[in-house]
C-alpha cells in the first residue's frame, strides 16, 4: 500500500454514516476509493456534483465527468447535477458535515495554509476558504513533512492562510493529531513510527494523549 492509500484509508474513518462530505483536490479524492460498503455517505463536489462514486476504471472514463480538480470521476447512483453557486450556496449554508482537504502548512493553532506558494502558478484558490468556515467539521491530510524534510506542522504558518483556527484533526503519513483549546494533542501514531519520532519531525509543541495509539495504521 502507497502512504497516499494509508493516509486516505485512515482519513475515511473519519466518515460517519449519513454524512455529506466534501474531499478536496490530491490526497482526498482517493478516500472516496475506501468507503466502507456499509455507510451510507454522499460526496459533493464545489463544481455541482452531489453524489461522487470512486475513480473511473478505463471503460467508465467520462471525459465530461469532471471534479473540481479536473480529475475524472463516476457518479454514484442517485447523482444530481446543478450550478456551481448552488454547490457553494451548500457549503456557505452549513450543509456539509466534514470536508477533508490537503495542507502544505497547519500551525499550532489550526491556521490551515493550502492554496498557493507565493511566485508558483496556481489555478485559483478554489472552494477551500469557504470549505473551512462553512462545513461542521474540517480534517485536513497530508505528509508529515516536505519533500526537503522540513515539517509541515508549524508554530505559525509562513505561507499564505486558507483559514485562521479552522482545523479539528490533521491525519499524515506518521501520526493523526488533533486541535484542541491547549494546543496541539498527538493521539495516534502510524506504524513504523514512535512518539518520540512524531515529536521530532512536529516544529509546533505537541501534547501527547494519555491514551495515544500506537501502530494505529
Amino acid at each position: 500500500m502507497s502512504i497516499r492509500e494509508r493516509i486516505a484509508r485512515r482519513a475515511e474513518q473519519e466518515i460517519k454514516d449519513g454524512f455529506y462530505v466534501n474531499l478536496g483536490i490530491g490526497i482526498p479524492t482517493l478516500v472516496a476509493n475506501y468507503l466502507a460498503k456499509d455507510k451510507q455517505v454522499v460526496l459533493q463536489s464545489e463544481n455541482g456534483l452531489l453524489g461522487i462514486g470512486p475513480y473511473p476504471t478505463e471503460e467508465e472514463l467520462d471525459p465530461d465527468l469532471i471534479n473540481a480538480g479536473k480529475e475524472t470521476i463516476t457518479a454514484a447512483e442517485g447523482a444530481s447535477y446543478f450550478h456551481s453557486a448552488e454547490s457553494f450556496g451548500m457549503i456557505r449554508g452549513g450543509h456539509i458535515d466534514l470536508a477533508i482537504l490537503g495542507g502544505m502548512e497547519v500551525s499550532s493553532c489550526g491556521d490551515l495554509a493550502n492554496w498557493m506558494i507565493p511566485g508558483k502558478m496556481v489555478k485559483g484558490m478554489g472552494g477551500a476558504m469557504d470549505l473551512v468556515h462553512g462545513a461542521k467539521r474540517t480534517v485536513v491530510i497530508m505528509d508529515h513533512v516536505n519533500k526537503n524534510g522540513q515539517p509541515k506542522i508549524l508554530r505559525a504558518c509562513s505561507l499564505p492562510l486558507t483559514g485562521q483556527r479552522v482545523v479539528n484533526r490533521m491525519i499524515t503519513d506518521r501520526a493523526v493529531i488533533d486541535v484542541t483549546p491547549d494546543g496541539l494533542l498527538l493521539v495516534e501514531v502510524a506504524s513504523g513510527y514512535t512518539v518520540e519520532d512524531i515529536m521530532q519531525c512536529t516544529e509546533a509543541e505537541l501534547a501527547v494523549a494519555g491514551d495515544v495509539v500506537l501502530e494505529a495504521y
